[in-house]
């Protein structure tokens, strides 16, 4: 499944026109790639977002939809991430990290100051989970 999910990223990383990054005072742009119902798991669906970082920028600590498996692909640059009470570890184009159901994902930035960094993340969920982030107060 992993090995089908992350040949799914690539493919669509190198395939789909998307913006080429964020935007200086923004924290992150996200553009959604691709969605889909799987037609042989009835109730679930695949959703794939570009997530854009400028130099230095980052996301808030979030969660994700309650049934979202999350497979994360780091398409150029360099970012630092921790989920849940794993290790914060920087992640650099070509690696890759996954996020179970129900995770905590406190740490997610742009490693570098001065590039920007873009990651493809693919969410495999329940169809009728329609919120994808939501942050962490």
């Amino acid at each position: 499944m992993k090995a089908i999910i992350a040949t799914i990223c690539v493919a669509f990383a190198l395939s789909m026109p998307v913006p080429t990054s964020a935007r200086d005072g923004e924290a992150e742009t996200v553009a959604k790639n691709f969605e889909a119902t799987i037609p042989n798991i009835p109730g679930k669906s695949l959703i794939a977002v570009e997530v854009n970082y400028a130099p230095g920028a980052a996301s808030p600590s979030h969660t994700h939809a309650k049934s979202a498996f999350i497979y994360a692909y780091v398409i150029s640059g360099a970012v630092e991430s921790k989920v849940n009470d794993g290790a914060t570890r920087i992640y650099r184009a070509g690696e890759s990290w996954s996020e179970p159901p129900g995770a905590t994902h406190s740490i997610s930035r742009n490693a570098s100051k001065t590039e920007p960094a873009k990651l493809l993340a693919v969410f495999v969920l329940d169809t009728d989970d329609k919120v994808l982030t939501t942050p962490v107060k």
